[in-house]
């Protein structure tokens, strides 16, 4: 009963929001056709600044794994990580997921091509990447195309939080699987 609920919820939620949200403008008198063009039309604007940023941080990436600095670091931290019960295997995506998101989903693919989906590296590997947040990414591209200069704070709650919801996705997995 309850499966059958979350999937027509899941079947009916994304065209009822796109006739909702147009109906509701519209029937508040908001011209729908008109604010939606002058939303893309900044949504432009803002991908043409972020541009720069994202090149840099994009570089910046591929120049330290091409290097293997990621290997490196996951080779050093690997055995510490490994007695408190960190599984090895998942510490290159945990040093990777705060830098980039497509950098991170490759080595999950790596992980649950290796390990299979239903292993609990593979559920490990898609619960902590679903988890955590591309921190110096965000950072990087969305604090860098408004213009904010001083973002150590953000830096430390996001690299925080990263933290935290990457030991509870492998408390939640060790409790689950």
């Amino acid at each position: 009963m309850i499966e059958r609920i979350v999937h027509s919820v899941s079947v009916w939620t994304l065209p009822a929001l796109l006739v909702g949200i147009p109906l509701y403008g519209a029937l508040r008198g908001v011209k729908v056709y008109e604010s939606f063009v002058e939303g893309a039309k900044e949504g432009f604007h803002v991908g043409v600044r972020i541009i720069p940023f994202l090149v840099a941080i994009l570089v910046a990436v591929g120049m330290l794994r091409g290097a293997g600095g990621i290997d490196l670091l996951a080779a050093w931290l690997g055995p510490v990580l490994g007695r408190i019960g960190f599984p090895a295997e998942i510490l290159p995506l945990a040093i990777m997921r705060p830098l980039s998101g497509s950098g991170s989903l490759g080595i999950v693919a790596e992980l649950i091509k290796t390990h299979g989906p239903d292993s609990f590296l593979g559920r490990l590997a898609a619960t902590a990447y679903g988890s955590t947040e591309t921190t110096f990414y965000v950072l990087a591209v969305y604090f860098g195309a408004v213009g904010i200069k001083k973002a150590r704070h953000a830096t430390l709650a996001g690299l925080f939080a990263d933290l935290v919801s990457l030991a509870a996705s492998i408390a939640i997995c060790r409790a689950v699987f």
